[in-house]
């Protein structure tokens, strides 16, 4: 419970942030005028929960309420407190649950939901190109791209994640099945050295990837990024014209980077540099960079990282799985880098919950540094939030749950015999909580998933035609 003071003070930066919403955050709708009962109107009111805001204060209101109006929050506060400020058409009653930031997937390759399983249990060259590569050039078609989609948008929005960083082919099928959906994308079309689906050439691959950049520059879903897939599929023009593609359109660029030794390898053999070294000496890194992976890295290359401002997507599962090796993460921690957590595709995972993300990232960390104090619940829940928004710079708007943000929040129930008792929610959302707990799932104060049912895509639909897509893997591959 918040004490008075606490709440004297919470209203007076209430006021100061509606005030002065145009100061380093993009600015809250302005709130209505008063109603009949002198309170504001408002949209949507969310109420009586477990809010964990993952602010600058780290604020957690038990029990809380949630004023939105369109797609933005205009007020965090007690309940009696927002019944007393504000009235709705509309209330969520969301008592006995937590409610907190939407998940962030920092990296993942939508459509390979479908090779979920496909290949499992190898080193990763023998995974890519005796079994993904192979399978990719059979079946990828703009069809199959968009199915895949489908069912990895269901799958996301139903376990909390609301937004995700995606690489792939013929992406604006990605963006298409995101807009549909109503989830957030960071989407990068992939660039790479040998003939695929969508592109015959590495020319062709920046010809598309600019093509889609243009058509989505403004979406107010879909933010366009730029995806070299890494510094050993690609040669340096290549490297440095996809970077100056993200100049040129102010958009991320993304990248594998430093995921295995045997990628330290070829660049040292072909470059004489390690990775991060060979890209620092083209002049490789944009604005915003987001590097996947980032594990075979120094602590020089750490430090690096961080002060180009380059944001990285730990991958633990993915990594553990692949056995590529462990991301130095205290090390990042400690240097302050923008990192965020990822699921990796699930064709290498085999799943895309977050809460599984979280959960795995903290225990891993802990057993490598024999340290019970690494990566801490609150430093998980704060990758996979606030510093997933950060690496992608979307932190003035998406990551935490604060007045003049958008409305991006999910819910998780606490009343299975799993979750009681429950002392310290953060500590419940790392090491307890599951993507089947979530219970609401909303982005720009929409709903899109609620008690086991999703409002924008048709799930049996999306179910069947990614099994008869399944079939077509088989087929092509010769799979039991």
């Amino acid at each position: 419970m918040t004490c008075r003071p606490c709440r004297f003070l919470a209203g007076w930066c209430l006021a100061l942030s509606l005030a002065f919403a145009g100061c380093g955050t993009p600015p809250a709708r302005e709130t209505p005028g008063t109603s009949g009962d002198g309170t504001a109107p408002v949209s949507l009111i969310v109420a009586n929960a477990t809010v964990v805001t993952v602010d600058g204060a780290s604020r957690v209101l038990n029990p809380g309420s949630i004023a939105i109006d369109g797609a933005r929050i205009v007020a965090i506060d007690t309940p009696e407190i927002i019944a007393a400020r504000f009235s709705s058409p509309e209330a969520i009653d969301l008592g006995g649950h937590i409610v907190l930031p939407g998940l962030i997937n920092l990296h993942t390759h939508a459509p390979m939901v479908l090779y979920r399983g496909l290949a499992d249990d190898l080193a990763l060259m023998d995974w890519l190109q005796k079994y993904i590569f192979p399978a990719e050039a059979k079946t990828i078609s703009p069809e199959f791209v968009r199915v895949g989609t489908r069912l990895a948008a269901l799958e996301m929005i139903r376990s909390g994640t609301t937004l995700f960083a995606d690489m792939y082919y013929f992406e604006e099928e990605v963006a298409a099945a995101v807009k549909e959906s109503g989830m957030r994308g960071v989407l990068g079309q992939t660039i790479i050295e040998f003939p695929v689906a969508d592109a015959s050439t590495p020319a062709r691959g920046l010809e598309r990837a600019e093509a889609f950049v243009t058509r989505f520059k403004d979406d107010e879903l879909v933010v366009p990024s730029v995806a070299p897939h890494s510094m050993y599929t690609l040669d340096t023009a290549t490297l440095q014209a996809a970077r100056a593609l993200a100049v040129k359109y102010s958009v991320p660029l993304q990248i594998h980077l430093a995921e295995t030794e045997e990628e330290v390898r070829i660049s040292r053999e072909r470059h004489r540099l390690r990775p991060v070294a060979f890209l620092e000496s083209i002049g490789f890194w944009a604005p915003v960079t987001l590097a996947a992976h980032g594990i075979w890295v120094t602590p020089d290359e750490v430090t690096l990282l961080v002060s180009r401002g380059v944001g990285v997507s730990h991958n633990p599962e993915s990594n553990m799985k692949l056995a590529s090796g462990t991301a130095p993460v205290p090390a990042y921690l400690a240097a302050g880098a923008k990192l965020g957590l990822g699921t990796d595709g699930a064709a290498s995972n085999n799943d895309l919950d977050m809460f599984e993300a979280m959960r795995a990232a903290a225990l891993l960390h802990k057993l490598t540094t024999r340290d019970p104090r690494v990566v801490s619940a609150a430093q998980a829940l704060a990758m996979a939030t606030i510093g997933g928004a950060r690496a992608l710079g979307m932190d003035d708007r998406l990551g935490s749950l604060e007045p003049g943000k958008l409305a991006d929040l999910i819910a998780i129930r606490t009343d299975h015999a799993r979750q009681v008792p429950l002392y310290d929610p953060v500590s419940h959302i790392v090491y307890v909580a599951h993507g089947d707990d979530v219970v609401l799932t909303m982005v720009n104060g929409r709903v899109l998933y609620r008690d086991g049912v999703a409002r924008t895509l048709d799930e049996r639909r999306v179910i069947a035609d990614a099994r008869a897509a399944a079939d077509q893997v088989r087929k092509a591959v010769q799979a039991p």
